[in-house]
C-alpha cells in the first residue's frame, strides 16, 4: 500500500494496489499546474485509490474537456485526474506520494510542448505526443 497527501496535510489518500504506469509529462497545462518543466504522474485503478482524509478540502475543475483535476483547496497541491471517458482510471500526481512506489516514470510524453531552454537528459523513451 502506498499513501500520499498533499503539503498542507488536509488531504490524505492511499493506494492499495499496483502502478500501471507512470510518466513525465511536458504538456502545457501539466507546466503550468505544477509551476515546473514536467508533471510527473502515475495511472492507477479507480478501485484501489481512495481519499481517507480531507475529501471536504478537494476542489475540482474542468482543464480540458473531459477531464477535471483535483487540488487541495488550502495549499493547492494537485492530488488526482480523472477522465470522462475513463472514469475507472486515476491519474496520480507522484509528487504527492508519502511512500516509494516500486513503479518508476518510464516515458517522457509530450515533448512537442517543451520549453526550448529544457533538455532531457535521462534515456527514458521521449515520444512527441501522449
Amino acid at each position: 500500500m502506498l499513501s500520499g497527501s498533499c503539503h498542507c496535510q488536509r488531504v490524505k489518500y492511499e493506494v492499495t494496489g499496483p502502478i500501471q504506469s507512470a510518466q513525465h509529462c511536458h504538456c502545457h497545462t501539466c507546466r503550468k499546474i505544477h509551476g515546473t518543466v514536467f508533471g510527473s504522474s502515475a495511472v492507477v485503478d479507480g478501485t484501489v485509490f481512495r481519499v481517507t482524509e480531507g475529501q471536504d478540502h478537494l476542489v475540482e475543475y474542468e482543464s480540458s474537456p473531459g477531464k477535471r483535476r483535483y487540488f487541495c483547496s488550502t495549499c493547492h497541491s494537485p492530488i488526482y485526474a480523472l477522465q470522462a471517458d475513463e472514469p475507472e482510471i486515476v491519474v496520480l500526481r507522484l509528487g504527492t506520494l508519502d511512500d516509494e512506489p516500486d513503479q518508476k516514470p518510464s516515458r517522457h510524453i509530450w515533448l512537442s510542448d517543451k520549453p526550448a531552454w529544457y533538455e532531457v537528459k535521462d534515456a527514458l523513451p521521449q515520444h512527441e505526443t501522449n
